[in-house]
C-alpha cells in the first residue's frame, strides 16, 4: 500500500500564492509519476500538473495554470510540491496528489484525500 499524504491548502484573496506538497510512504519499488489533479463543484476532476520522476523530470500543466503553477519534486524524499501563484476565484477547488507507483508485481496509481484550496475576496 501507498500513503500520499498532501498539505498546504487554504484561503487566500485573488493574486496571492499558496504551496502545496504531497509525501508519498509506504511499499512500492519506485514513482513513475506524481502531481496534482483538481476538482472544483459541479465539475469533473482535471489534471494541474504532473511531474516524471524518470525521463530527465518532465513535466507538463493544464493550459489554465501554465506561467502561474510551478511543479518541483525531491526523488529522493517522493515528495512533490505545487507552487501556485497569481490564484484566480478559478482555481478553487479540491486539489488531490496523486502517484503512479511501481510495485513488485504491478504498477498502481493511488490518490491522496485531497486539500482544499479557495481563492474569494
Amino acid at each position: 500500500q501507498v500513503q500520499l499524504v498532501e498539505s498546504g491548502g487554504g484561503l487566500v484573496q485573488p493574486g496571492e500564492s499558496l504551496r502545496l506538497s504531497c509525501a508519498a510512504s509506504g511499499s512500492f519499488i519506485s514513482i513513475y509519476h506524481m502531481g496534482w489533479f483538481r476538482q472544483a463543484p459541479g465539475k469533473q476532476r482535471e489534471l494541474v500538473a504532473m511531474s516524471s520522476f524518470t525521463s530527465g523530470g518532465s513535466t507538463n500543466y493544464a493550459y489554465s495554470v501554465k506561467g502561474r503553477f510551478t511543479i518541483s519534486r525531491d526523488s529522493a524524499k517522493n515528495t512533490v510540491w505545487l507552487q501556485m501563484n497569481s490564484l484566480k476565484p478559478e482555481d478553487t477547488a479540491v486539489y488531490y496528489c496523486t502517484a503512479e507507483v511501481r510495485e513488485l508485481v504491478s504498477r498502481s496509481d493511488y490518490w491522496g484525500q485531497g486539500t482544499p484550496v479557495a481563492v474569494s475576496s
